[in-house]
């Protein structure tokens, strides 16, 4: 039972992670009013604060450049399911393992949310969102925090699995 509680716990992580990023791609590549909102705040304050350029980059293509990251990471941390298929149908002999995957999947997803508490933390986007009177109550940057969280201790748990596979 001790060999499968690092595997589950990195599938719940999966489903979790996935079902954040999943969800939210329509909003980011549909230029829906609220995320327009987010990237907008955050552009505008990165046009004062950093680079002018950069800034209006930002606020026209910032959310379809997180969610192509977030839509990479999501296929990443579901691909052992295809690759899991194809060694089944012995289409090939050898696929990553799933705990390399996970680790690298985990990082790469720890560091978007990285970057996303950095941003509510820092601009006046804020914890919580407030766009047109209406707050989203935090969750999105609670959500970023449990993801950010949950990445590096699945990275860190299967990074493990990983080591012990090569040592």
């Amino acid at each position: 039972m001790k060999n499968r509680i690092i595997p589950i716990f990195s599938w719940v992580v999966v489903a979790w992670t996935c079902k954040v990023f999943l969800s939210s791609l329509p909003y980011k590549f549909s230029g829906h009013p609220d995320t327009q909102h987010i990237f907008g705040t955050i552009g505008v304050w990165m046009q004062e604060t950093i680079n002018p350029g950069l800034g209006q980059w930002f606020v026209g293509h910032g959310a379809v450049a997180v969610g192509i990251f977030e839509l990479t990471a999501s296929l990443l941390l579901l691909s052992p399911i295809a690759f899991w298929a194809v060694k089944k149908l012995n289409l090939v002999k050898n696929v990553p393992s799933r705990a390399l995957i996970h680790t690298l999947g985990g990082l790469l997803s720890a560091g978007v949310m990285a970057g996303a508490m950095f941003f509510h933390l820092v601009t006046p986007l804020g914890i919580e969102v407030l766009h047109n009177g209406i707050s989203d109550g935090g969750s999105l940057f609670y959500a970023a925090v449990s993801i950010f969280i949950l990445g590096l201790i699945s990275a860190t748990l299967n990074g493990a699995i990983v080591r012990r596979q090569y040592n």
